[in-house]
């Protein structure tokens, strides 16, 4: 009979434990977040894939690592103003967090495509006299170098 008691503990003790595994699990795990990049250059381009490597490295030296807690979401025109335009809105019907918008060409097709999703830009010429910003001293113009 003592053994019989010792398994029943044994076991209610295993049960509560593995009740308890899925609570546990969700604790640890961190809130995905998603960012779209947008660029006017082909998929393909060196110059995008640079681009791409220049984003996935800043955003792990920052403790972002694509697919564990931020998801990357790539569109590229590649030199058809139709198509980023369209490229444009289909990485906001995505929701992401943030978009980065690739020169100002992708930038004008975001801001085009949405007003309540932040987009980080970069290798944009002229940010003030376009009126993206109202001047270097804006904010929204602070680099993250």
């Amino acid at each position: 009979m003592g053994k019989r008691k010792m398994r029943r503990r044994d076991f209610i003790t295993l049960l509560g434990g593995a009740a308890a595994w899925p609570l546990v699990a969700r604790a640890q795990q961190v809130a995905m977040r998603r960012v779209g990049f947008l660029s006017g250059l082909a998929e393909g381009d060196p110059e995008a894939r640079d681009r791409i490597a220049a984003l996935r490295d800043g955003l792990e030296k920052l403790g972002w690592t694509p697919d564990r807690n931020v998801e990357l979401d790539y569109r590229f025109g590649a030199g058809n103003r139709d198509r980023l335009w369209a490229q444009a809105v289909e990485l906001v019907q995505l929701k992401p967090d943030v978009l980065v918008a690739a020169a100002n060409t992708a930038l004008a097709a975001l801001r085009q495509a949405t007003q309540d999703i932040p987009i980080v830009f970069v290798q944009v010429t002229d940010a003030v006299g376009a009126g993206i910003v109202a001047s270097s001293r804006d904010p929204a113009a602070t680099s993250l170098a």
